[in-house]
């Protein structure tokens, strides 16, 4: 066995700390925009979407309207023909009303839903944030260290063998 160890390069830690600094760097960029996304995600359920399909159903429903006041003015000219089409348009502006009304709903269950499913995830964001803030400086630091350390090792002259007997 050796009494020495054999440090070939000390330059390969200073390589590892250059890369795991930058990738703190870049998985802190990519936990900022996962966070501005859930974020941005839950602005949008609560206020845009929301408000935008009550948009929409207020729309329909004055196009439902519209389409039965034709309606009702085609049976009134006592076109038959003309009746069967307008009563079309009034079944499609109602599956649209009624389609506008389930995604509204979807929306306020996805929206009240939206924290009981994105939390547990976002802990684990955090937990990855925590080791990227305070565990990766100190693990840079440490290889600072070992690198000194080694380094020193490495200058110091070598031991004589000695002979000492093996013991039985």
């Amino acid at each position: 066995m050796p009494d020495r160890a054999r440090v070939t390069s000390s330059e390969a830690l200073e390589t590892f700390r250059a890369k795991l600094i930058i990738y703190r760097g870049k998985a802190s960029r990519v936990l900022d925009e996962v966070g501005d996304d859930v974020t941005r995600t839950r602005l949008w359920l609560q206020t845009d979407r929301p408000a935008h399909w009550a948009g929409e159903i207020r729309r329909r429903t004055r196009t439902l309207e519209e389409k039965q006041q034709e309606l009702f003015s085609a049976r009134l000219s006592g076109l038959a023909e003309a009746s069967y089409v307008q009563q079309d348009a009034v079944r499609k502006a109602r599956e649209s009303l009624r389609d506008a009304e389930e995604r509204l709903h979807l929306v306020q269950r996805w929206s009240r839903q939206y924290d009981q499913r994105v939390e547990p995830l976002a802990r684990h964001v955090e937990k990855l944030r925590q080791i990227l803030d305070k565990d990766l400086p100190m693990a840079v630091a440490h290889l600072v260290e070992i690198k000194k350390t080694l380094e020193a090792y490495s200058e110091l002259p070598p031991t004589p063998p000695t002979s000492t007997p093996p013991q039985p």
